[in-house]
């Protein structure tokens, strides 16, 4: 089933991100991965079919091999598990929802970088630079930096994410925190970079989200999934220019060239853009897990 927008009706009205739904439930949080998506930080009219169950799916496969990197907020996945105020929801939340930890979360985005790509291209192109990382000259587009960058940015309520330095990071949640996400955030990219290879999938930049539990850091919200990731086919791999994708880029580059001012409200998707979506959020999936959505991982 397609779900744009949850409804849980006895619990407490839910926080409604651009894709997630969360609902607070004492001391612990529901996070509820809806089929919504954005693009240019709006979200589009038109659902993608299974992105929240790829979501979902994805960040429990993770969290569940990044533990001895750095502990998460996931509680369970399993809808049997469940408090019982939810059993009459399973429709709705069985495959995309998840039982986590309340933490205080960090206002930084840790965005590493692997490839130059995206932004990250286009600013290299004028100044030679990614953030606050001189890079050598004569690079190509999408090719691979000589070393992993940590780009952090703010963490936007509503507009744009904007690049912080790393001065700025020390500056909002201290030093010596600063220091461990970065370092985590670089571990915890290699990790998925090696092991998404191994899956035939380049891995060319991802985003993290840490938060704060009793004094403990933790990796939050999602990791290495479609939409905060930029998968590229390692087979048809090739610098020089943009690179085929199993993430939003499909998106992304049917807007950049419709017109639109990406500004709401966004213009809705063609079927055929929708479908081609759709595919590649199960195909990075089944490349990633080892099998197809609702089967049994390999």
């Amino acid at each position: 089933m397609l779900l744009v927008r949850s409804e849980l009706p006895g619990l407490p009205a839910p926080r409604r991100g651009k894709v997630r739904d969360i609902y607070d439930l004492g001391s612990q949080l529901l996070i509820v991965a809806t089929d919504r998506v954005s693009a240019f930080d709006v979200v589009l009219p038109d659902p993608i079919p299974d992105k929240g169950r790829v979501l979902t799916g994805l960040t429990v496969h993770w969290f569940a091999r990044t533990r001895e990197i750095v502990a998460n907020h996931l509680l369970t996945a399993d809808f049997a598990e469940f408090p019982a105020v939810l059993a009459p929801f399973r429709a709705v939340l069985a495959g995309r929802s998840m039982l986590v930890r309340k933490a205080q979360v960090l206002p930084v985005e840790c965005v590493v970088r692997g490839y130059l790509a995206g932004s990250a291209w286009k600013e290299y192109r004028t100044s030679g630079r990614v953030g606050e990382h001189l890079l050598p000259p004569g690079l190509r587009e999408s090719e691979r930096l000589p070393e992993p960058l940590f780009t952090p940015t703010t963490k936007a309520a509503t507009g744009h994410d904007e690049p912080l330095t790393f001065a700025q990071v020390e500056r909002l949640i201290g030093r010596e925190l600063a220091a461990r996400v970065r370092d985590l955030s670089l571990a915890l990219y290699r990790f998925g970079a090696a092991r998404t290879e191994e899956r035939g999938i380049v891995l060319a930049d991802t985003k993290f989200e840490f938060g704060l539990v009793d004094g403990e850091l933790l990796v939050v919200d999602e990791i290495l999934t479609p939409d905060s990731s930029r998968f590229w086919p390692l087979d048809g791999y090739a610098p020089g220019g943009p690179q085929p994708s199993f993430d939003k880029q499909f998106i992304r580059d049917y807007l950049e060239q419709s017109g639109w001012d990406k500004r709401p409200p966004a213009p809705s998707l063609p079927t055929e853009v929708i479908a081609g979506t759709a595919a590649r959020y199960r195909e990075a999936y089944r490349r990633l897990v080892g099998r197809e959505l609702g089967g049994e991982e390999g």
